[in-house]
C-alpha cells in the first residue's frame, strides 16, 4: 500500500503537482475553497497543459466544508496555500493526518516556520519549487510555461527537512516529485528557501504593481536595474543571517550582493535581458491581482525588508516594491506599468 497523500490547496501549483502524482497511480486528495474547481476536477478530472502537457487525469477532490467526510487519515500532507493562509490552513487540515505523519509546505517564502509552530518542527519539511512556471486562470484546467528543467539540467524540487537532516522521508517525497520534474532532498532547506525567496522577489512584485510579463521586464533596462537591485538586496540579507544561499538563478548569491560593481551589474543586466522566456508570463503575484486576490507581497519582499532591519542591511528597492504593491492590494492605484518609476523614485534613483 502506498501513501494517502492530502494536498491542502488546489491552486497552480498544488493542482500541477497533484495532477501529476495521480496519473502516476499515487492516493491523492485535494481539499480547496474553490468550489467551482473542485465541482469541475470531480466531473471532467484535472486538465494539464503546457511544457509537460496535455493531458487529463481523474482525481479525488472534496469541498472545504465536506472535509469531516474524510475517514481514513493521510500519511502526509502537502501545504501549497498561499502564504497568508498558512495558519488556518495548517491547522484546519492537522486533524486529518496520522500522529506520526507529517506536512510539507509546498509554497514560497518562509511558511515552514508556521507549519512548525503548529504540528511541531520534526513533522514538518519544506519543499522548494525552483523555476516553475504554472498558472491556473479556470476551473479544473493547469498550465506550465517556460522549459521543464531536466532538460537543461536543472532540479525544480528540492525537499528538506526542518532541521536540515537528510532524512529517508525526504527522499521518499523527492522520489514521488521526481515524475513531475528534477527533484532531490537537500540538507540546506534555509539556504535554498531564501535564494528562491530572491527569485521571487525580484520579479513577482514589480511584475503585480506593473503588470509587466516577463519578456516586457527583460526588455525594459528600468525593470532590469530593480530586479538587480532587488536580488542585491535579498542576498545580502541572507549572506548576512548566516545562510547557506544557493545561486539566485543560476548565478552565485555572491555575484548578486555583488551587484553594485560596476563590471558586475553589467553582468547581470545582460543575464536578465537574455532571460525573458519563451512568452510574456505573468508572475504568480500578478495572476493573483488580475484575480483580484490579495498579494503576498508581505511575506516575499516584507519578510528580507524585515530580516534586513534585523541584521542592519538597508532594502531601499525593496521597501519600494512593498509600498507599491500595498496600495495596489487597498485598490488606491491600479496595476499599472506607471509603478515601475514609481518604485525608482521612492528608492532614490
Amino acid at each position: 500500500m502506498g501513501d494517502r497523500i492530502g494536498i491542502m490547496g488546489a491552486g497552480a501549483l498544488g493542482s500541477y503537482v497533484g495532477a501529476f502524482l495521480s496519473r502516476e497511480g499515487e492516493d491523492v486528495t485535494f481539499v480547496d475553497m474553490w468550489p467551482e474547481h473542485v465541482e469541475k476536477m470531480r466531473a471532467d478530472g484535472l486538465h494539464v497543459t503546457g511544457s509537460q502537457g496535455p493531458f487529463t487525469v481523474p482525481v479525488k477532490a472534496i469541498h472545504l466544508t465536506d472535509a469531516q467526510g474524510i475517514t481514513e487519515p493521510f500519511d502526509f500532507v502537502f501545504i501549497s496555500v498561499k502564504s497568508y493562509d498558512t495558519e488556518w490552513a495548517t491547522h484546519f487540515i492537522k486533524r486529518y493526518v496520522k500522529d506520526d505523519g507529517f506536512f510539507v509546505a509546498l509554497q514560497n517564502c518562509w511558511n515552514d516556520v508556521t507549519v512548525a509552530g503548529i504540528v511541531g518542527e520534526e513533522r514538518t519539511m519544506g519543499c522548494i519549487a525552483s523555476h516553475i512556471e504554472v498558472a491556473l486562470w479556470e476551473p479544473g484546467h493547469v498550465t506550465r510555461g517556460g522549459a521543464v528543467g531536466r532538460d537543461h539540467g536543472h532540479h525544480v524540487f528540492r525537499v528538506g527537512e526542518y532541521n536540515e537532516r537528510l532524512s529517508p522521508r525526504s527522499g521518499r517525497v523527492a522520489a514521488l516529485l521526481d515524475c513531475i520534474d528534477g527533484s532531490y532532498p537537500t540538507d540546506n532547506l534555509w539556504g535554498q528557501r531564501w535564494a528562491k525567496l530572491c527569485q521571487n522577489g525580484m520579479g513577482n512584485g514589480i511584475s503585480a504593481a506593473s503588470g509587466l510579463g516577463s519578456q516586457e521586464m527583460a526588455d525594459d533596462p528600468r525593470c532590469r536595474m530593480i530586479r538587480i537591485q532587488l536580488c542585491k538586496e535579498g542576498a545580502q540579507v541572507g549572506l548576512a543571517m548566516g545562510l547557506n544561499v544557493v545561486d539566485i538563478n543560476g548565478l552565485p548569491a555572491q555575484t548578486w550582493a555583488d551587484a553594485d560593481k560596476g563590471d558586475v551589474f553589467e553582468e547581470l543586466d545582460g543575464f536578465l535581458a537574455a532571460r525573458g522566456g519563451r512568452v510574456n508570463w505573468l508572475a504568480s503575484m500578478a495572476q493573483d491581482v488580475h484575480k483580484g486576490r490579495r498579494s503576498e507581497i508581505d511575506y516575499m519582499n516584507g519578510l528580507i525588508a524585515s530580516k534586513g532591519r534585523e541584521v542592519g542591511i538597508p532594502t531601499p528597492f525593496n521597501d519600494a516594491v512593498i509600498e507599491a504593491m500595498r496600495a495596489v492590494d487597498s485598490g488606491t492605484l491600479p496595476q499599472e506599468p506607471e509603478h515601475v518609476d514609481r518604485v525608482l523614485r521612492a528608492a532614490g534613483r
